[in-house]
């Protein structure tokens, strides 16, 4: 591959990336400013907003290679409900379940055994944090996917034309 043609690929993949990293780094960032809020009259800090950024980047990759999946167009002729609910819902079940294993690799890390693994999940995972976060992320994830699916519709960049175009003067 030529210089030029790596140089058209790197801007292709920057180009494709740039749009769900920056939409999550700023979901993500929203979700630990609110954790901050929330936990500031306890004097406790929980996760920085350079982890939300870096979380953001790894989900943004890893959306594009999601969508390479024939799976996940599997409704992609259907009414655009479908392919946004279908495709929210594996998006959000990838995240619980990587979220999860983190934990337990955490644990593991730390010293855990196989046989611990039901007496920590019960007494030491944070149930409710976790909900919490998850709920965040699958509205994030359904408001990216609805954004995403109607651009799709409309044509890629339709869009974004008529978000950040002058309307004409004339009205219908």
């Amino acid at each position: 591959m030529s210089k030029s043609g790596v140089a058209a690929f790197l801007i292709k993949e920057f180009k494709e990336v740039l749009p769900p990293t920056v939409f999550f780094a700023i979901g993500f960032n929203l979700i630990v400013l609110t954790i901050n809020l929330i936990l500031a009259d306890y004097l406790r800090s929980f996760a920085s907003f350079m982890v939300a950024t870096a979380t953001a980047l790894v989900v943004g990759k890893s959306v594009l290679v999601a969508n390479a999946i024939p799976l996940l167009r599997r409704f992609d002729t259907a009414p655009l409900i479908q392919p946004i609910l279908f495709k929210t819902t594996v998006y959000w079940a990838v995240v619980s379940l990587v979220r999860f294993l983190e934990k337990l690799v955490e644990y593991f890390f730390a010293g855990g055994t196989l046989e611990g693994i039901p007496k920590y999940v019960t007494t030491h995972f944070t149930w409710h944090r976790f909900a919490a976060i998850q709920i965040w992320i699958f509205v994030l994830f359904l408001i990216y996917t609805s954004v995403s699916e109607l651009n799709a519709r409309l044509g890629n960049g339709e869009l974004g034309k008529m978000f950040f175009s002058k309307r004409s003067s004339k009205r219908s």
